[in-house]
């Protein structure tokens, strides 16, 4: 998986590129830890995410409960395979999808 951050001031755009699974999610839980520490609005671009784990739904449910703490976080542009996991887990009702 590739991660593809751009920060704007308390802004952050975090593009997700591959598969999120057992493997990759603790590079992004880590890159996720060093970058959000003064971040207000956090969104994840999904466009070429055509992969989730279990492993990967934790990372982005435990980043939704910092975000909720600092700001706001939104998911944009989700792919059909990754969205009949999101609507299958429950998860279409817990973030912000656009």
């Amino acid at each position: 998986m590739d991660i593809e951050k751009h920060k704007d001031g308390k802004k952050l755009d975090v593009k997700l590129v591959g598969r999120l699974d057992s493997k990759t999610a603790p590079e992004l839980k880590e890159v996720l830890e060093d970058s959000l520490n003064d971040v207000e609005e956090l969104t994840f671009d999904l466009s070429e995410l055509n992969y989730i784990s279990s492993a990967g739904l934790r990372i982005i449910l435990s980043t939704q409960k910092t975000m909720n703490k600092q700001g706001s976080m939104k998911v944009t542009n989700v792919l059909d395979i990754v969205m009949e996991v999101f609507e299958s887990t429950g998860f279409v009702d817990i973030l912000t999808i656009e």
